[in-house]
């Protein structure tokens, strides 16, 4: 949902609550509201409908954002006084900011669609590569800059649930990771981004493509109860990884199918 400019709040009120210092020095006091959606991510002190804050005079509105706990991934429309602004304005004042979220579906210009997952987001990762999108992770904790700035050399949205990790000035692009269920998760990343789907085209082990594997070319890879059962195989591209429908197809099947009937129309009705 995105919040009108001013709707279901009132002026704010320089009485109203202690300020809140966005600097370590102090300075101009502004009067900011969060829009409910990104209000979980500050403080409770924090979460009323307009927050005074005192900046340091200096800062950038989007760094006065942030130091409330809000990452600026998450941020859509910032309203000043009434008028659209951008992260680098610096507030003055007596001005009233309102922080709207961003808009879904977002779109992410400059390049194909990719992402880059965290190490904590592994089940997320095989279930976007099941769906046919290009996820990359990393199964080792490779730390928080070199992850920012792989998204920045690779052109990848940066998926976490880490709020300092998506502060980092390097990444290209990125987004927070709102639950920690799977289900959830790729319900969130599917309606955030409306990636195209094409389903059982990528290895899950190693984002590599797959393709057709006629069952003489991988015979000496499988184990002799899967020869005798199974006729139709795919092989990854990159990690030679082989693919059947085994015993866990139907529940691979169930999550596909679930994303095909929500999301499989989506990108098109984007174009």
């Amino acid at each position: 949902m995105i919040v009108e400019p001013g709707a279901g709040s009132e002026t704010p009120s320089p009485q109203a609550g202690r300020a809140w210092h966005a600097g370590g020095v102090n300075g101009p006091e502004i009067h900011l509201s969060l829009a409910p959606e990104l209000r979980f991510f500050a403080v409770p002190e924090r979460r009323r409908p307009w927050t005074a804050v005192v900046t340091d005079g200096a800062s950038t509105l989007g760094h006065v954002v942030e130091s409330l706990g809000v990452p600026l991934t998450e941020v859509g429309r910032l309203v000043v006084n009434g008028e659209e602004t951008a992260v680098s304005h610096v507030p003055s004042a007596g001005e009233t900011v309102e922080v709207h979220p961003v808009v879904r579906p977002q779109r992410v210009p400059g390049a194909p669609l990719r992402f880059l997952l965290d190490v904590h987001l592994g089940t997320l990762a095989r279930r976007l590569r099941l769906l046919g999108v290009d996820a990359a992770y990393e199964s080792e904790d490779i730390g928080d800059p070199e992850l920012a700035a792989r998204s920045a050399a690779q052109r990848r949205v940066l998926l976490s649930r880490d709020r300092g990790l998506l502060r980092r000035r390097e990444l290209w692009a990125g987004a927070y990771v709102y639950s920690d269920r799977p289900d959830e998760q790729l319900r969130d990343v599917l309606g955030r981004f409306t990636p195209s789907l094409a389903p059982w085209t990528r290895c899950t082990a190693c984002n590599g493509t797959l393709e057709d594997a006629d069952k003489e070319s991988v015979r000496e890879l499988l184990q002799h109860g899967t020869r005798r059962t199974y006729e139709v195989f795919a092989r990854c591209t990159v990690c030679e990884r082989v693919y059947w429908r085994g015993a866990h197809h139907a529940r691979l099947e169930a999550i596909v199918a679930g994303a095909m009937d929500e999301f499989g129309d989506a990108r098109a009705a984007l174009s």
